[in-house]
């Protein structure tokens, strides 16, 4: 409950150093050392890690608008999941650039037009990055995927309507696809 009364710096720690304890090509790991408001010093696991895009592309098809998602194999839940499609900043990349790009490589489409919805936080408590989201829209295809090289990625065209009620059930096993639906639903209720 927020108090009028109470300065918000009473809940502010303070960080006086990091360490990096472990890299990989995706993320690192640090320690921080932070002072609590009440001059505790602790230490913190951070993974740190660059800022990734998801894009919400709406196609419009004699059906209807249909949103075009991704079916991918997931390591860390061991199953397939239908999500949009996204990824990690390349180094010195705009949100914007990299929405376009993931968009283009894992779909085959590109956008005639994109907007960003919003951005947070993956999971503040131990991740440092943002996630940016975007909607694409008059979407045009091209000539085939340019999918990385450990990427197998089949593309779906999916009912609006079905990815609302399908969001926490398989396929739709992505938190971040949550955030995504309810970003798209403040221009576009479903």
């Amino acid at each position: 409950m927020h108090n009028e009364f109470h300065s918000n710096e009473r809940l502010i720690w303070k960080e006086e150093g990091r360490r990096k304890v472990f890299s990989c090509p995706i993320f690192s790991i640090q320690e921080r050392i932070c002072r609590s408001p009440d001059n505790d010093l602790r230490t913190f696991t951070v993974l740190d890690a660059p800022d990734w895009a998801i894009v919400v592309p709406v196609l419009e098809t004699e059906a209807g608008r249909k949103f075009i998602m991704v079916r991918q194999w997931r390591h860390g839940s061991q199953e397939l999941s239908l999500e949009f499609p996204g990824g990690v900043f390349e180094p010195g990349e705009s949100a914007e650039s990299a929405a376009l790009r993931e968009l283009q490589e894992e779909t085959a489409y590109t956008a005639g037009s994109i907007r960003k919805l919003g951005d947070c936080s993956p999971n503040p408590a131990i991740m440092s990055n943002r996630v940016h989201f975007f909607l694409a829209e008059n979407l045009k295809p091209l000539a085939g995927q340019n999918l990385d090289e450990d990427e197998y990625v089949d593309v779906e065209l999916t009912p609006i309507e079905e990815a609302f009620h399908g969001i926490g059930k398989p396929p739709y096993i992505h938190a971040l696809m949550g955030t995504a639906l309810a970003l798209f639903s403040q221009i576009s209720p479903p």
